[in-house]
């Protein structure tokens, strides 16, 4: 029972979250817009930052759940790249993403409570994409390099388009990165 309270309550502070970004609100805050105590939010999550830390792994959880479910049906790799692109550039995840990008630039200054941010924000995506392009054809070391590349062009793609909101120059410019990364590399000579 108190699993399921804690994920409810979960739930309603990611709602909360997406659409205000987190960087000036105290727990307290946080705990009135999602109509519950700031005590039960320290004893479900033990403080303001391992709410944070909470919102940011179950938001990660979900796209990487989104990411296996793009890639059943296709074998062509450009087009499993242009379904999760068009999932990432999806308006209604725009909030989800700027929190996303908030709690990384938290993380860049080794904020103490990132550190299970930092220690997943890479591992575990890596695997996942590591496995799909090895399930695409391309061998496992070939498949590593290309998914710490993919992981990195998106998040970049991803960033400039909250930033610039260039649709259509990011949408070209996804769809050139998924020809790019999915082409057989060049002979070496």
């Amino acid at each position: 029972m108190a699993g399921d309270a804690r994920e409810a309550l979960l739930d309603r502070c990611l709602t909360f979250l997406k659409e205000g970004g987190f960087s000036q609100l105290s727990l307290r805050e946080i705990a009135a817009g999602t109509g519950t105590s700031h005590r039960m939010l320290i004893y479900h999550f033990g403080s303001r930052e391992g709410l944070l830390a909470e919102v940011v792994r179950r938001v990660e959880s979900e796209q990487r759940a989104a990411l296996a479910a793009l890639a059943t049906g296709t074998d062509d790799p450009v087009e499993v790249s242009r379904r999760f692109w068009r999932r990432l550039a999806d308006p209604e995840l725009a909030p989800a993403e700027r929190l996303f990008f908030e709690i990384y630039a938290h993380a860049l200054f080794g904020r103490s409570w990132t550190a299970p941010f930092r220690a997943s924000v890479i591992a575990a995506w890596a695997g996942p994409v590591e496995e799909l392009f090895v399930r695409l054809g391309f061998d496992p070391a070939d498949a590593r390099r290309r998914a710490r590349l993919g992981l990195a062009a998106t998040r970049g793609l991803l960033l400039d388009l909250l930033i610039t909101g260039e649709r259509d120059v990011l949408d070209d410019a996804a769809d050139l990165f998924a020809h790019l990364v999915t082409a057989p590399d060049p002979p070496k000579g």
